[in-house]
């Protein structure tokens, strides 16, 4: 993968492929795995871009099918290498008690209830994010609110 194409088209939006590689995994090791995963199926996939959505939406749906498939199939690249500077904040995420509280939280919800919420905590409209789970905006604010008394309980819960 070239740096530049790294540097200009995946680092911009490194925010949510972070978030949600971090809300489909429970380790960094995993995390990392996923990262460099949904790295490497971006570049491999540039071409197929044929703007009929934004950049950062055809990301979001990348990312979310590598995680999706990875969680299916179980399967690890057993690499040494990591894509991630190791004082990154990326990195340190995982240092954060609240950040980790947040994370358990939404690693309960189901695989659809977590893409939902990611998209909404990225601040995107509900159009959009109905357009991406292929549902109605409507229904995405009747699951958004569903969702957040969900999380409530069990973080207030503290996880169970």
């Amino acid at each position: 993968m070239s740096n530049d194409f790294y540097n200009t088209s995946i680092l911009p939006h490194a925010g949510i492929i972070i978030k949600i590689c971090r809300a489909y995994t429970d380790s960094e090791p995993d995390f990392e795995d996923y990262y460099q995963e949904v790295c490497l199926q971006i570049w491999k996939s540039r071409k197929a871009f044929k703007n009929k959505s934004k950049w950062s939406t055809w990301i979001y749906r990348i990312t979310l099918n590598v995680c999706l498939t990875l969680i299916k199939k179980k399967t690890r690249t057993n690499s040494d290498y990591s894509i991630l500077p190791e004082n990154s904040e990326e990195n340190r995420a995982f240092q954060n008690e609240e950040l980790n509280l947040l994370y358990d939280a939404i690693k309960k919800l189901s695989e659809v209830d977590r893409a939902i919420i990611l998209l909404y905590l990225e601040e995107n409209p509900n159009k959009e994010i109905a357009s991406i789970i292929g549902t109605s905006p409507n229904n995405i604010a009747v699951r958004v609110n569903r969702i957040k008394k969900q999380l409530k309980i069990l973080l207030d819960g503290k996880i169970n």
